[in-house]
């Protein structure tokens, strides 16, 4: 019976748990789902307490697309999240290879370092940043939107290191033995082994930048140099916000963020796991 009764309790408590998750997870995707449903009704309706429209419509849709540069803004957030992405994923596949492989002697130190950068808040950061940015003429300018952005690779640094030094010492070792120089021993042996983690990272990093704002807004906020965040600006005017043609603007340049993570979501998910990070 003393079994059965904590049989029971465990069934319950996984049960509650779901529930509250459940209740949070709606409570996260409840604005996302009214914003699509509203981008649908007409402008009459945009304010009603109902999330279907008795009358739906896709004006709001005509007008993003007519009269808003999407295909543009997407285009240049697409080079500024891969610019990023690709720069902090060779950063952080050379420093955690380094890290693992040479062993250096200050490794604690540096890991220390690394750690401690992730306190620091990215806005602590900018002003200097912008400055340094605007002095070598790069505002306006993909380099501008990349290049200050590279110096974030830490916490890719820290998750890769943790896939390279899970594999086999005796594995570097043989290479070691056997003649093979680092850069044999990094493109023949790690990267094969750190493929679903250089898919994760590069996904994380990419969608981490395609969503910033800030950044974008300080260094190209000229609409035919600047990103979806910042051009989504546009729908905001004297006489009002053109909350339809916001909304469905917002849904229009989230889809290609949405697939690449409904593509990519369980290489994401099996990179921290076996890095256990949670």
């Amino acid at each position: 019976m003393p079994g059965a009764e904590r049989a029971l309790r465990r069934q319950t408590a996984g049960v509650a748990w779901h529930l509250v998750l459940s209740v949070v997870t709606l409570a996260m995707i409840a604005p996302v789902l009214w914003g699509i449903l509203t981008s649908f009704k007409p402008a009459n309706e945009i304010y009603s307490l109902s999330p279907f429209s008795a009358h739906p419509t896709l004006e709001h849709y005509a007008h993003a697309i007519s009269e808003w540069p999407v295909a543009q803004l997407i285009g240049n957030t697409f080079v500024m999240a891969a610019g990023v992405a690709i720069g902090q994923l060779l950063i952080a596949v050379l420093g955690a290879f380094a890290l693992a492989y040479f062993a250096p002697s200050a490794r604690g130190l540096i890991l220390t370092l690394l750690t401690i950068s992730l306190a620091i808040p990215p806005q602590a950061l900018i002003i200097p940043q912008f400055l340094l940015t605007a002095k070598l003429g790069w505002l306006n300018s993909d380099l501008g939107l990349i290049v200050p952005q590279l110096g974030a690779s830490a916490l890719a640094v820290l998750l890769l290191l943790q896939h390279v030094d899970a594999l086999p010492p005796s594995l570097l070792n043989a290479a070691r033995l056997d003649g093979a120089r680092p850069l044999e021993v990094l493109w023949s042996i790690v990267l094969p082994a750190l493929r679903p983690a250089i898919a994760a990272v590069t996904i994380l990093v990419f969608i981490t930048t395609w969503n910033d704002y800030l950044w974008p807004l300080l260094v190209a906020p000229r609409q035919i140099d600047t990103t979806v965040q910042i051009g989504l600006r546009q729908f905001e005017t004297a006489e009002g916000t053109n909350f339809g043609g916001l909304l469905a603007a917002a849904t229009l340049t989230s889809l290609p963020i949405l697939v690449v993570y409904l593509v990519a979501s369980r290489r994401i998910t099996d990179a921290f796991l076996q890095s256990g990070i949670k």
